[in-house]
């Protein structure tokens, strides 16, 4: 697919309103990408596990008006919300060419989160996806005597595709949260279907070590980031470790493959820990510099470090562009991983605060 194929070339207007609401999680990252090319194009490939229980979950409302000016309300938990505006009328510019018929509506976007605001998540993946899986909604409903000749099949994979497509020009990280449990961004030659455009569900071999997998997020600090990972993006240019970092990446998304495959515990955790790793050094020897890591996330990843050393426990961290730690673990670990997380690590958090999550199926519609 290329980015022609998801042109709206004919639409009807005549349903004046109507309402879809979706359900998007969360996807935390197990091979990084970090840096961009222009257009939310990734610098390297990535893979990431589709959260469960963190999502956001969308409404959105939309009636038919005469003028031709972007026109919508945002509303968080129940709340109009002007801050929002902004970053979405960023993404309506950015999709208009893939869906005309922005213009021709009036849409109320009522979101929640299913995670506390404040908790130190990045809702970007979430939130951005559950908007872009709304308007498929409403383009399925605007060309559905047009698309009468597609096998439910087929629609269906233009629908995730597209899905995704959209997302990704909202937030890049977003494409991953479509489908699940494991999603591939990023053209590689380890993955045969994968796109710079879009995320595509990883249906390569996985071994029932890695099913129902463990996520529960310490929650470090729940402030805001002093450095955007936008931002954090730019800095790749001309960084001195960039060629070799993106090379890297596509070396251990081989690696995780064949991992994934094989069911190597011991090996999955050093793909993982190292990347979360690499993703910090790159902030760090940027230019200009910057560590989004906090004291607690270090006394963290020692802790997990002397528990597996004393247990041979399968657990392992990651991190995203935050402090947060992910904590990864095996379900036939999860009572004596989360007694480790009481005892040893809610202390680090800040109030004590964690949530449990898993792998999940991804995004889900709740009403049409």
């Amino acid at each position: 697919m290329t980015a022609q194929d998801f042109i709206l070339k004919s639409y009807h207007t005549t349903i004046e309103t109507g309402s879809v609401k979706w359900a998007s999680p969360s996807n935390i990252a197990l091979v990084k990408y970090w840096g961009k090319k222009g257009n939310q194009i990734p610098e390297n490939p990535s893979i990431s596990f589709t959260l469960s229980d963190c999502k956001t979950i969308t409404e959105i409302t939309y009636t038919k008006k005469e003028d031709t000016n972007f026109s919508f309300d945002v509303y968080f938990e129940g709340e109009k919300n002007e801050a929002f505006k902004p970053k979405i009328q960023t993404f309506f510019e950015r999709i208009e060419t893939y869906m005309p018929f922005l213009r021709n509506y009036h849409f109320k976007i009522d979101t929640s989160n299913t995670f506390p605001h404040s908790s130190g998540i990045a809702s970007s993946a979430s939130g951005m996806s559950a908007i872009a899986l709304c308007l498929m909604s409403i383009e399925k409903e605007l060309t559905k005597d047009t698309n009468s000749n597609e096998s439910e099949e087929s629609h269906n994979a233009y629908f995730n595709q597209k899905a995704s497509f959209l997302a990704r020009l909202g937030s890049g990280s977003a494409c991953r949260s479509i489908e699940g449990e494991l999603v591939v961004w990023g053209e590689t030659e380890s993955v045969s279907d994968s796109s710079d455009l879009y995320g595509v569900k990883f249906e390569g071999e996985v071994h029932d070590n890695f099913k129902n997998y463990q996520d529960t997020i310490l929650l470090v600090d729940k402030g805001e980031k002093q450095v955007s990972s936008t931002v954090g993006h730019k800095l790749m240019f001309g960084h001195p470790f960039a060629k070799e970092r993106f090379s890297q990446a596509h070396e251990n998304l081989a690696k995780l493959k064949a991992i994934l495959a094989s069911g190597n515990l011991d090996a999955f955790v050093k793909i993982v820990e190292s990347e979360a790793l690499t993703l910090h050094a790159m902030m760090m020897t940027s230019m200009p510099y910057f560590i989004l890591m906090k004291p607690n996330t270090l006394e963290i990843i020692n802790k997990i470090w002397a528990y597996r050393e004393k247990t041979n426990s399968k657990v392992c961290f990651t991190l995203d562009a935050g402090a947060n730690v992910h904590l990864l673990y095996p379900e036939s670990e999860k009572v004596v991983i989360l007694k480790f997380i009481q005892t040893e690590l809610a202390s680090f958090c800040e109030n004590g605060h964690y949530i449990c999550d898993q792998i999940g199926k991804g995004a889900e519609l709740i009403m049409e």
